[in-house]
């Protein structure tokens, strides 16, 4: 029996890294990563390989694992969280998480940097500042209003801003890449909204509590809109893609003079955003792959 608690203790911390990384937002860091690699530089190479592998598991484990441990109070209050959304690990586990956070990340920053330029590492450096700045104490940036949706946005944008430092970039790929910015920073804000009575209550400032449930959905549908706007300006292929943008406008729409006391009805709205994201996902990849084969 002694023996038997022995293999199930690894298997538990595992489950608890696995479940701290949020496995559902993987995606989202790797793929612009690797788009942008691919894009702008046009080779697979191993240094593709490494960014891809740290920008999927690593990144996520150290962003959300150091949000989890230091939104712990609030979380506990939160009734979205324990789920796909973020874990809710017990204060014992605390350690582990920033441990391996640091352990598991430490060998892949390493190699980037050594293999990286002049210009690529101190973009690495700043990418990682915002991941620890956002919930870190002392720093905290996400009880900054509007800088809390910068910062967030800052964690998608810039796994494909550190691409471009890599292999360079067109005018046309920066364009992509405010849209990119402003697709997330309109995404933090409206994620916001449906928190925003446990944030109030656990005395957290975000851009929700500030403007409001209403106003800031309809900053959300402003700043999709212009990211709609930027993608239809590069014209071509990329207008199939700001047609597919167009969702997340829709997605917000019935929440432009939600009230604040209603606030958690605007949850209905992130769980199709998450859908969204997969679908327009694959409308971009669709569209890149059309774009290089003619």
């Amino acid at each position: 029996m002694e023996r038997i608690k022995e293999r199930e203790v690894p298997v538990n911390k595992l489950k608890i890294l696995f479940n701290t990384s949020r496995p559902i937002s993987w995606v989202n860091t790797a793929y612009p990563f690797a788009l942008g690699y691919l894009m702008m530089g046009g080779v697979f190479d191993w240094r593709l390989v490494i960014g891809t592998l740290f920008f999927l598991v690593p990144y996520n484990l150290t962003m959300y694992g150091i949000n989890d441990v230091f939104d712990y109070e609030s979380d506990i209050r939160n009734p979205r969280k324990g789920g796909i959304e973020g874990a809710v690990t017990a204060k014992k586990y605390h350690p582990l998480i920033i441990w391996a956070s640091v352990l598991l990340s430490a060998p892949f920053v390493i190699a980037l940097l050594l293999t990286g330029s002049g210009l690529s590492a101190p973009t690495l450096a700043v990418v990682l500042f915002f991941v620890v700045a956002y919930s870190a104490k002392g720093l905290r940036f996400k009880e900054v209003p509007l800088l809390d949706s910068v910062t967030s946005s800052i964690h998608f944008v810039g796994p494909l801003v550190y691409a471009y430092s890599l292999v360079g970039a067109t005018p046309a790929g920066w364009v992509a890449a405010i849209a990119f910015f402003a697709w997330g920073v309109a995404s933090q804000a409206f994620g916001a909204v449906q928190d925003i009575v446990p944030d109030r209550q656990a005395n957290i400032r975000s851009i929700a509590t500030i403007l409001g449930a209403a106003w800031t959905t309809r900053f959300a549908a402003i700043m999709y809109l212009f990211a709609v706007v930027l993608v239809a300006l590069l014209g071509g292929f990329a207008l199939v893609v700001a047609a597919a943008g167009l969702a997340y406008i829709a997605n917000v729409a019935p929440f432009l003079h939600i009230k604040d006391t209603q606030a958690n009805l605007a949850r209905a709205g992130w769980k199709r955003f998450l859908w969204i994201n997969y679908v327009t996902g694959a409308v971009v990849t669709i569209t890149c792959v059309a774009a290089i084969a003619l």
